[in-house]
């Protein structure tokens, strides 16, 4: 049963200074250690793209901004919106401790260093470059660049945001020359 799945001794839900509620370590992890496994309902890509456009309408109303959608490979994704995920809370940051291994059908979490206890548990969610303006980053982590994106997206979001930033620049320019 997930709901077992969904829990883990390694780590609690408390208020978070990145985003809403966050996962902490509830002690010290060594680095390399499986915390918890991403729990959730098995669906398709049609169905997760019916319900990831759900939850963006319901997280626009409440202003928490939480999607609980995880892709899983090219035809399913695990969504993992069910309170007994505890997995689902943790948070994204540009210089995660922890990151996801996909086992199969399976999502895990482990740990990419050693993690303190009381440190907030945090991955990288990968999000694609085409919607990162939907998805800003509250990580504070030296290096962000203000939204979530994939490592290998993000020196190409610096360049876009430095062109827009120069355009923008150039427009208030014009309008006030």
């Amino acid at each position: 049963m997930p709901r077992e799945r969904g829990k883990s001794e390694l780590c609690e839900v408390r208020d978070s200074e990145i985003h809403g509620r966050g996962v902490y370590a509830t002690q010290d992890i060594p680095e390399a250690t499986l915390i918890i496994e991403y729990v959730g309902e098995l669906i398709d890509k049609e169905e997760s793209a019916r319900r990831c456009v759900k939850q963006c309408e319901l997280a626009e109303k409440s202003g928490d901004g939480a999607v609980f959608i995880f892709s899983l490979d090219e035809t399913r994704d695990i969504d993992g919106n069910f309170a007994w995920n505890t997995a689902r809370l943790i948070n994204h940051s540009c210089d995660p401790n922890c990151q996801a291994w996909i086992e199969g059908e399976r999502i895990f979490i482990y740990s990419r260093r050693p993690v303190a206890k009381g440190e907030e548990l945090t991955f990288d969610y990968g999000f694609d470059i085409s919607c990162y303006a939907d998805h800003p980053c509250r990580c504070g982590k030296p290096g962000c660049v203000g939204y979530i994106v994939s490592l290998s997206q993000r020196d190409e979001l610096r360049e876009r945001l430095i062109v827009a930033a120069d355009l923008w620049m150039l427009e208030g320019e014009t309008k006030t020359g």
